[in-house]
């Protein structure tokens, strides 16, 4: 039994560096509507100074059930300071939507060696 209104629906992000332990702020995220093997790019967005971004990734229409994928530009955000290429460039999370009405929160934990997910709320 769904108790979510219709369209209410919304997916958020949100990137934290564990390895300084704040926000990361100004990293490039891509959205992808996945069919098949075809890639469908909805948006690009930056983090705010709060890791977020200032408005859903999806939400109303837009909130469509299906298959999405996230691309964090980790690379471009961590080698700010350092030499040679990143060991962490693009971070991929691929995920379904299948609530059209209910909130998905992709969070990413990341720092220069590791990056973890889960759903969030």
């Amino acid at each position: 039994m769904q108790s979510h209104s219709h369209g209410a629906g919304r997916l958020t992000t949100h990137v934290l560096d564990t390895a300084l332990g704040k926000p990361a702020e100004g990293l490039r995220i891509d959205l992808f509507r996945v069919e098949g093997d075809a890639f469908h790019l909805i948006k690009t967005v930056a983090t705010n100074d709060d890791g977020r971004c200032d408005a859903p990734l999806l939400s109303g229409d837009d909130m469509k059930a299906g298959t999405y994928e996230l691309r964090f530009h980790a690379g471009d955000y961590l080698g700010r300071s350092g030499d040679g290429p990143m060991f962490l460039d693009i971070i991929p999370i691929r995920f379904g939507l299948s609530d059209e009405g209910a909130h998905y929160h992709v969070p990413l934990l990341v720092s220069p060696f590791s990056y973890s997910t889960y759903r969030g709320s």
